[in-house]
């Protein structure tokens, strides 16, 4: 994960309320053969499906008929049209549902049921037909992308005109007629390593506002964009000042890797984007297989991304967005892997081929359907593809369309679907709101002494007997639980984070956090709190405030530890760590207990100032705040 640049460390993304769609793929989509589905749309009841497949059937039992890239079937029962049966010579590559009731196809084919239609065409949602009033052409190359917003018509490829128009890997059309929009000139240039130009990818953000594009060109209107760049639309259109020099240095190896920007979403707001790559090796200097997000405000050359996260050298070849939930899919074997190349590495989480993560953090959810067909795979049928062409939220489900035949331990060949039924909602988990409430302190094997705290003064502490708190070393509250690390003798680290819930009242028995124990040493936290996706905490024998992702949903933690910049409190002597109402609560070596205004969002510059730290206690005979193991509750 790379440490977060200037331009974007001020961003501190908030979890929001999240809803998956399930894990389990519905049983009753048709399979392929051959090649890979690659598109998806959907118009009224029936889906359409594009590709380089060339063979169709039912199920696992039926024989296989002789369809090529492009059918389509009923989204209810799964059934096959035999109604929607257009003859195309070469792959489709992207689908749009139309205006007016329309089927648009863009691809690498020359004609269409015979008849001369290069690239792109419109038809019959029912029967397949031509619509011959639709005149959107392109003249030659290929059409790799489409996306429609309004009754724009946006269109990437590897082409040179578009309606006998010069247009250089961009274009937009009138949705309904096909008509080439002439004030949008916008053209791509140069391919990187001498090959040919072309636009791969493309997204148009929801208010329509802003287009983002990749590809493996070197310009956009002759200023510099390496692979990927951002186009105004509000007016006319016209190349935004964004750059990252990420995609400028090659990855493993550029005869191979082109390019290696795959695939881009917007959120649903429009305010970020996601990006996914292949490409090896290559990190620092370049965003090889990796998923990223960037800011769409964002200004300027040099831009870094928010967050990152690395697969280990895997490639990934598609991303969704819905339902304030990243989808990935490829080839790649784990996420949160940025410390080891093609291996798990300290903090890798297996997700073989097929992922979710919080847009927030970039950190995984507890989402693992696994591209794997296990046992229900029938004879002949792949079990592993290099790629995941399309990931795509239809209206029932996140369409899925690959080259191999296996998803969620079932046979799925070509393509599926997860459905959102049988899904769940992840809520947001943080600590406690409230300004005032009680700080605990563990003053002994199974006691805690509970302090009334208003935010600046204590009240008399009380003791608590606490059985299932014991050998408790940094804790924090999220929640309805607590975390905190104890010395474990025999575990791979000498210790490991514990999970109880907490009511107030009770400290419950607690359980084993798992996923990070095996290679994270949390006895070395000397204090710790929670919160927005961020476990921050201090540690021995460093003098810094540092973060570290942290995904409740799964309880994962990130491969990569960030410090954060500060002035003014000396961070070697925090024992004990709380958020309390924008501050963090800390006690110290010298037993006394202080508090300072924390806000992220400042950095780079210093997002704690020691001058407006305040003592709160000095230490007692009493009570002595001088041990990790401290945090805040409401109750």
């Amino acid at each position: 994960m790379a440490v977060p640049s200037a331009t974007s460390a001020a961003v501190v993304p908030v979890p929001e309320p999240a809803t998956l769609v399930s894990a389990n793929p519905a049983d009753e989509t048709p399979h392929a053969r051959d090649g890979e589905a690659r598109a998806f749309a959907q118009v009224g009841n029936t889906v359409f499906v594009g590709g380089s497949f060339t063979q169709i059937r039912q199920t696992v039992s039926s024989s296989w008929t002789t369809q090529r890239y492009l059918f389509a079937y009923d989204r209810t029962t799964g059934t096959i049209s035999t109604t929607f049966l257009p003859v195309l010579d070469g792959a489709v590559n992207s689908l749009i549902a139309g205006p007016g009731g329309t089927l648009i196809v863009g691809g690498v084919f020359k004609n269409v049921n015979g008849v001369a239609r290069r690239n792109l065409v419109a038809l019959d949602p029912a029967t397949g037909m031509i619509i011959d009033t639709w005149v959107g052409r392109s003249d030659g190359g290929t059409v790799r992308d489409m996306v429609l917003h309004g009754n724009w018509l946006y269109v990437a490829g590897a082409f040179n005109w578009l309606n006998g128009t010069a247009h250089a890997g961009l274009g937009r059309l009138d949705a309904t007629t096909g008509a080439i929009d002439p004030t949008f000139n916008i053209n791509t240039s140069v391919g990187r390593h001498g090959t040919s130009m072309y636009a791969w990818t493309i997204d148009v953000s929801p208010d329509g506002n802003t287009l983002v594009v990749g590809g493996n060109f070197m310009f956009v209107n002759d200023l510099p964009r390496n692979q990927i760049a951002l186009i105004d639309l509000t007016g006319t259109p016209s190349v935004i000042d964004w750059s990252s020099e990420r995609f400028v240095a090659p990855c493993a190896s550029p005869t191979t890797f082109v390019h290696y920007v795959q695939d881009i979403r917007f959120g649903a707001d429009g305010s970020w984007f996601a990006v996914v790559t292949n490409g090896g090796a290559g990190w620092p200097s370049a965003y090889c297989d990796v998923l990223v997000r960037f800011e769409t405000a964002a200004r300027g050359s040099g831009q870094n991304a928010t967050w990152t996260n690395f697969t280990g050298n895997d490639t990934i070849t598609s991303v969704e967005v819905a339902d304030n939930v990243i989808y990935l899919g490829g080839h790649f074997r784990w996420l949160n892997n940025p410390n080891a190349s093609d291996k798990a590495g300290p903090g890798a989480i297996d997700r073989l081929g097929i992922g979710a993560v919080s847009p927030a953090t970039g950190m995984p959810v507890n989402w693992n359907p696994r591209r794997s067909g296990g046992s229900a795979l029938p004879s002949g049928a792949s079990s592993w593809g290099s790629t995941v062409p399309v990931l795509w939220r239809g209206p029932d489900g996140l369409y899925f369309g690959h080259n191999s035949d296996g998803m969620g331990n079932e046979y799925h060949g070509r393509l599926g679907m997860f459905p959102v039924s049988g899904g769940r909602t992840i809520t947001p988990r943080n600590p406690p709101t409230a300004a005032s409430g009680h700080l605990y302190l563990n003053v002994g094997s199974g006691e805690l002494a509970k302090v009334p705290f208003d935010g600046s003064t204590l009240g008399t502490a009380t003791t608590v007997t606490q059985a299932n708190y014991t050998g408790a070393g940094a804790t924090w509250r999220v929640d309805d639980r607590i975390y905190w690390s104890r010395l474990v003798s025999g575990s791979p680290t000498g210790s490991r984070i514990d999970i109880s819930m907490f009511n107030g009242a009770t400290i419950g028995a607690p359980w084993e956090a798992s996923g990070y124990n095996d290679w994270f040493n949390p006895a070395q936290l000397t204090g710790a709190f929670f919160l927005d996706g961020r476990l921050y905490y201090t540690r021995t024998g460093t003098n810094n405030l540092y973060y570290r992702f942290f995904e409740i949903d799964g309880n994962y933690l990130g491969a990569t530890e960030f410090s954060l910049p500060t002035t003014g409190v000396t961070w070697s002597t925090v024992r004990g760590m709380a958020w309390v109402d924008g501050k963090i609560v800390y006690g110290a070596t010298d037993g006394s207990l202080r508090s300072v205004p924390f806000d992220p969002t400042l950095a780079p510059a210093a997002v704690v100032d020691g001058t407006g730290a305040t003592v709160i206690a000095t230490a007692t005979t009493e009570l002595t705040w001088s041990t990790p193991s401290i945090f805040f509750s409401v109750q």
